[in-house]
């Protein structure tokens, strides 16, 4: 995932934009950039954050930096923002989205003219200046915008910074949030509403999906008018959203906590206590906890100085390893306990079955597992949040592909994601075996979508029904 925040300020605005970007720094951990465009013109800097923190690469910068108006970005993968001189002007571009027509929207720019793209580690090429190639094709910075949301298959929202403010666009479809701030002098962008409650900004608006509006200190000009057709990501609020955050008028943290409650009114499990999987499964568990009157607490410790999150590293086994380490466990809490445990989701698998694994190396009685969604049968093809290269990476197919054979339809597929279906019980009965789980009950999809209140419509659910 990436994530952005931008500032259009009638003063300096170089340290709301550096904490508002550091506050976007559970979205990824492989790039961090910042441009800012003042007297002395634009600024820019990019740094690998793979080792250490944000707040630490970009201090230096803070001190040599000045402007007005500026943009910044977390990334798990290409370095942004792109300082880009064109017809159109100069200006600064930062995205979040995917791209799942790369290839063929290259072959275009190729036929219309673009002579080349510099490459990035691996051979690929840079998705924002991809972006930002497809926005020159127009005559105006509007105009190309629009082009892009046409073109673009998969999602794409944008900030771009001009001399004299910031063009910001959420994506067609308004998978990920684009929400707008603003206090006496400054407005900002970001995509995490909490990035910007420390700096003094109140809230104004969430843009729509495909729409378009121009910021500076002063005013919002809207520059094309929301579709009717949202399908913003459910995961926002299951999983890699901030806890503070809050997307279309639904905060994370009180989502979770409602799916931990219905996660409860189904279940009728003895358990000497509920625990989450540190740190996005906590808040299911207090759900849970608190509507089935079984203690909460917390058996192992996420150690967080020194290691960063288990899904970044590019190697499945550090992955698992920095996993193993991050938890340590409170003996007194786990030896002899039946426990219930509760994570975001099942993935692969390999982690919450080693999790189980040292529970039970840590004298736990029984360890009964609760995902806080449904099973994941199809990869995400509109957001960059999965390192999976393959859908047979998800425990769920490769246990579907194993119980029928390599040739699976989308209507055996949608048996298996009904949770009243004898399929759908078969699957969960084998994924309990594989995972060495006392018992297994995933989040049903329909009580998923009661917790966060939207309508089923507006929310994107493929990767549990493969529905679009």
């Amino acid at each position: 995932m990436s994530g952005f925040f931008g500032v259009v300020s009638k003063n300096d605005c170089v340290m709301d934009l550096f904490f508002g970007v550091d506050y976007h720094s559970h979205l990824g951990t492989r790039r961090g950039g910042m441009a800012v465009y003042g007297k002395d013109g634009f600024q820019r800097s990019i740094h690998n954050i793979e080792n250490s923190p944000f707040r630490t690469k970009f201090e230096k910068d803070v001190d040599e930096f000045s402007g007005n108006i500026g943009i910044g970005c977390i990334s798990d993968s290409e370095p942004q923002p792109l300082l880009v001189n064109s017809h159109l002007g100069s200006f600064a571009i930062t995205t979040v989205g995917r791209i799942n027509n790369l290839e063929e929207l290259k072959q275009q720019c190729f036929d219309r003219g673009t002579s080349h793209f510099l490459e990035m580690s691996g051979g690929s090429i840079n998705p924002t200046e991809l972006v930002a190639a497809l926005i020159n094709q127009k005559d105006s910075i509007v105009e190309g915008i629009k082009y892009v949301q046409e073109s673009v298959k998969g999602s794409m929202s944008i900030l771009i910074m001009t001399k004299y403010g910031i063009y910001c666009a959420r994506d067609e479809f308004g998978r990920t949030p684009v929400i707008i701030g603003k206090k006496d002098d400054a407005h900002c962008v970001t995509f995490e509403s909490s990035a910007f409650l420390n700096l003094g900004y109140h809230h104004v608006c969430d843009l729509g999906p495909g729409e378009i509006v121009y910021l500076t200190h002063d005013y919002i000009n809207r520059k094309q008018a929301p579709n009717d057709k949202m399908k913003i990501c459910s995961f926002l609020w299951v999983y890699y959203g901030y806890p503070t955050s809050t997307y279309e008028d639904i905060n994370v943290e009180v989502m979770r906590y409602h799916c931990g409650e219905l996660l409860a009114k189904r279940d009728n499990v003895k358990a000497d206590s509920v625990a989450g999987v540190p740190d996005s499964g906590t808040a299911h568990a207090v759900g849970y906890a608190n509507e089935s009157g079984i203690p909460f607490t917390r058996p192992f410790i996420k150690y967080t100085p020194t290691w960063p999150r288990s899904f970044m590293p590019q190697s499945q086994g550090q992955r698992n390893l920095i996993a193993k380490m991050k938890l340590i466990p409170v003996q007194e809490l786990i030896k002899g306990k039946s426990l219930l445990l509760i994570d975001d989701s099942i993935v692969r698998g390999t982690q919450l079955r080693e999790t189980t694994e040292f529970l039970y190396d840590s004298g736990a009685k029984e360890v009964h597992v609760r995902p806080a969604c449904p099973p994941l049968l199809y990869g995400c093809k509109y957001l960059n949040f999965s390192r999976s290269s393959s859908e047979l990476d998800l425990i769920a197919r490769r246990v579907i592909k194993d119980l029928e054979g390599d040739n699976v339809s989308d209507e055996v597929l949608s048996q298996y994601s009904d949770p009243d279906s004898p399929k759908y019980q078969e699957m969960l009965d084998e994924i309990c075996r594989r995972l060495n789980f006392t018992s297994l009950r995933y989040h049903r999809l329909d009580d998923m979508i009661e917790s966060i209140g939207l309508e089923r419509c507006q929310l994107c659910t493929y990767c549990w029904d493969g529905k679009e």
